[in-house]
């Protein structure tokens, strides 16, 4: 981004200091872990959809959505469009009002009553190791940004990241995390449409972008002439597009996503759970006009560039004056900081609920009490993030870290989605068929990755792994639960989809 005046820096350092101060204030609400956890539930509709929004797009999806613009036109809105909004459609209608009504804090706990306890730890398990992975990438992929940015040391900058974070997500839960990913939002969509702005009126606005990218030679003319005729459709496989990302990749991230439904989960109402989706959904569809636009206007104007991940900075460092310097590098930090506490939330709810709550049960024969899951939530929370801060120098040699947390999504996205639809809407689905799924689910996904371009012809594998893993689960979930004793009516009441939603309509209605 180039060298930053001192107007920027007053910029950052009053957002900085905002951040702290709204997600602090949450404290003095927090009293049982109820409150740290779910928010109280009282997260009103408008915050929810905000803070999943961003919490979704962080500081590489800029970059490298962008990027990936610049190389390969707007095909790469499929991502959202595709990717995104119709599965937040499902998920307001069919997934929230079950899990709302069914009353559940964790997946993992629905797992655990609708299956077992076996099936409820391995699923637990999964996904701490998924998001502690994922909040020391995001991390290091913090560290990479303030380091090419303000020049810091690496170290540094990981845990300048991982104070600010920890010093609200300790103090104020899941409502501090909630409302300043709001101001985060905010900051993020005024920096890239004034980034928008800046690279349509230098470029001509579409008609100039599209004459200027089809007046370069070779292959960029033909590629782009294509891509304006709607006749471009090798920038992603098809198949792996609408099967695998708009059925199963993109319904199990927001259905099957702790981050995103324990937004949900903490809502004052179920409205405001259903309409926090559609909110969500809305925000989503602005996306590519913010992030990807500004990548195909950089082609236009530096059609040259070394690496197409630079058209975001490139974009900055020409085009921006200062003042607006100093905001994009708050939106940019706010994308990393909305995605860290995200996951790091719910990676401390997951195991304080599914590992740590059974367990102290088990020894001591007694729940766990509010205030003590409170006090379990806060030293959590830090030490997970200090953890998290020493593995993030590992992925240093880690070429593309979008593609890494993609993979690392694809080990158990179709899995837990095929054990999810049986269990909801199917009651022959026993303990023994869902643990067995996701078992050779997981599994089948290690192997498919393993041998990589040896099985898939494409470069992005992890779009076919979960397609694959997933009808693999669902064959084993049937295939296991035809042979092995079905729960009883009692105890699939409250379990399954008919006796949450249908029935809770019926008394409502009456």
């Amino acid at each position: 981004m180039g060298s930053l005046a001192t107007i920027d820096y007053i910029i950052i350092g009053v957002y900085m200091v905002g951040v702290l101060y709204i997600g602090s204030y949450f404290a003095k609400y927090i009293h049982s872990s109820g409150d740290f956890f779910l928010a109280g539930r009282a997260l009103p509709f408008w915050a929810i959809g905000m803070s999943i929004v961003v919490s979704d797009i962080g500081a590489i999806d800029l970059i490298t959505g962008a990027g990936a613009a610049y190389d390969r036109g707007i095909a790469q809105a499929n991502f959202d469009w595709i990717g995104s909004v119709p599965a937040l459609l499902l998920a307001a209608f069919i997934f929230v009002p079950y899990y709302w009504r069914a009353g559940v804090y964790t997946l993992p706990e629905f797992l655990g009553r609708r299956y077992n306890s076996a099936t409820r730890w391995l699923h637990a398990v999964v996904l701490l190791i998924f998001m502690l992975a994922t909040v020391s990438i995001l991390l290091w992929s913090s560290a990479v940004f303030l380091r090419n940015v303000l020049g810091w040391n690496e170290i540094t900058a990981i845990w300048v990241t991982a104070i600010i974070v920890g010093c609200y997500a300790i103090s104020g839960g899941l409502a501090a995390v909630v409302m300043t990913d709001v101001l985060q939002m905010v900051v993020m969509f005024v920096g890239t449409g004034a980034l928008l702005a800046l690279g349509l009126w230098e470029v001509g606005g579409w008609s100039g972008m599209t004459e200027k990218v089809l007046a370069q030679p070779d292959e960029t003319q033909e590629y782009f002439r294509l891509l304006v005729e709607h006749k471009q459709g090798t920038q992603y496989p098809w198949p792996g597009m609408v099967f695998s990302l708009g059925i199963v990749m993109s319904t199990a991230y927001f259905v099957g996503n702790q981050a995103v439904m324990q937004r949900a989960l903490g809502a004052r109402s179920e409205w405001d759970a259903k309409a926090g989706m559609l909110t969500a959904g809305l925000f989503k569809m602005a996306i590519p006009i913010l992030v990807f636009l500004p990548g195909m206007a950089a082609r236009g104007l530096f059609p040259d560039l070394d690496s197409s991940d630079a058209a975001i900075p490139t974009l900055i460092d020409r085009l921006m004056p200062a003042g607006l310097k100093g905001l994009m590098f708050s939106a940019f930090f706010a994308a990393l900081m909305s995605s860290v506490d995200s996951y790091l939330n719910s990676c401390v709810t997951i195991f304080t609920g599914d590992i740590y709550r059974p367990v102290y049960k088990k020894i001591t024969g007694q729940e766990l009490s509010s205030k003590l899951g409170l006090t379990v939530g806060r030293s959590l929370t830090a030490v997970i993030l200090v953890a998290a801060a020493l593995y993030a120098p590992s992925f240093k040699e880690s070429e593309t870290l979008y593609d890494v947390i993609q993979t690392l999504l694809s080990l158990f996205q179709g899995p837990t989605l095929a054990i999810l639809l049986l269990g909801i809407f199917w009651r022959g689905a026993t303990a023994w068929g869902g643990f067995a799924g996701l078992v050779i689910g997981v599994g089948l996904t290690m192997l498919l990755n393993i041998l990589g371009d040896a099985v898939f012809i494409s470069d992005d594998p992890y779009l076919f792994v979960s397609f694959w893993s997933f009808w693999a689960s669902m064959a084993v979930i049937i295939a296991v639960s035809l042979v092995t004793p079905r729960k009883t009516a009692k105890e699939l009441e409250g379990l399954v989809y008919g006796s949450v939603v249908i029935k809770s309509t019926k008394t409502n209605d009456a």
